[in-house]
């Protein structure tokens, strides 16, 4: 089984990171692009554009319901099938995000869901 791991971009990198994943849509603030080490960029697996904005006008408001939409974005994705096939040969995957939020972000629901998904196999 793969172990997953979350990480702000802002941390340093540690060996035992295994594959680096950045999950944001966006490029992170302030972060040179030679400077963050990461192995792949996944935004295509990230929450869609109009629900990310819905969910950033009232986010402990709207947790809830965003883990709901996000999960189902998920479910409907190729890209996330394309994703898993990518990573499944990692023992250990590192999820990389740039919010300050470390409860309310999208990173959260996306391990719990890849180790959902991933514990089916």
């Amino acid at each position: 089984m793969i172990e997953i791991k979350l990480k702000r971009v802002y941390e340093d990198p540690e060996n035992d990171d295994g594959f680096r994943v950045l999950v944001d849509r966006l490029w992170p603030r302030g972060m040179r692009k030679d400077h963050l080490k990461y192995d792949l960029w996944a935004k295509d697996i990230t929450p869609s554009p109009n629900l990310r904005k819905w969910f950033h006008e009232d986010i402990k408001n709207r947790w809830d319901d965003f883990v709901t939409m996000y999960q189902k974005e998920l479910d409907r994705a190729d890209e996330v099938k394309d994703f898993i096939k990518k990573i499944e040969s990692h023992n250990i995957v590192t999820l990389l995000y740039a919010s300050r939020e470390p409860v309310y972000n999208h990173a959260n629901i996306l391990k719990a869901y890849l180790e959902k998904v991933l514990g089916k196999m």
